[in-house]
């Protein structure tokens, strides 16, 4: 069974986004090129990247607009707006913590079980996403 694994940055007072649904401040204090990479040591079992509408909206129209950036994996993207999928980012309209649960019960891909990560989903608990 596939595991889903949560990536989120998060201040010190439990916040994602400023008021206005910025995550600017994630840029940090300076220029410093010491910067732990740990996102790269923690997507190297990940294939599959689940995000909200307003997440992939951010990717797309700030900070990267003219790039994929998650071109490695397969992305659902949770949304009711009518959009074209793609090959590697796939819209849905379907309740998440069932649709999470069908994707845990999916055949292994390339012989390894790889895990799943919601990015920004701070509405989807474990004890949802739990199959029995």
């Amino acid at each position: 069974m596939r595991k889903v694994r949560l990536f989120i940055a998060m201040s010190l007072d439990g916040y994602i986004a400023d008021k206005e649904g910025s995550v600017h401040w994630l840029e940090g204090q300076g220029d410093s090129h010491e910067d732990i990479d740990v996102y790269s040591e923690f997507v190297k079992d990940i294939d599959t990247i689940l995000m909200g509408w307003n997440t992939y909206h951010q990717v797309v129209t700030e900070f990267s607009p003219n790039e994929w950036i998650y071109s490695d994996f397969l992305t659902y993207v949770f949304t009711h707006r009518k959009c074209s999928s793609t090959e590697k980012i796939r819209f849905i309209n379907e309740n998440p913590i069932d649709f999470i649960k069908k994707l845990r019960l999916e055949k292994v891909r390339n012989g390894v079980a790889n895990q799943i990560e919601t990015d920004g989903e701070k509405r989807i608990s474990k004890d949802d996403v739990s199959v029995k």
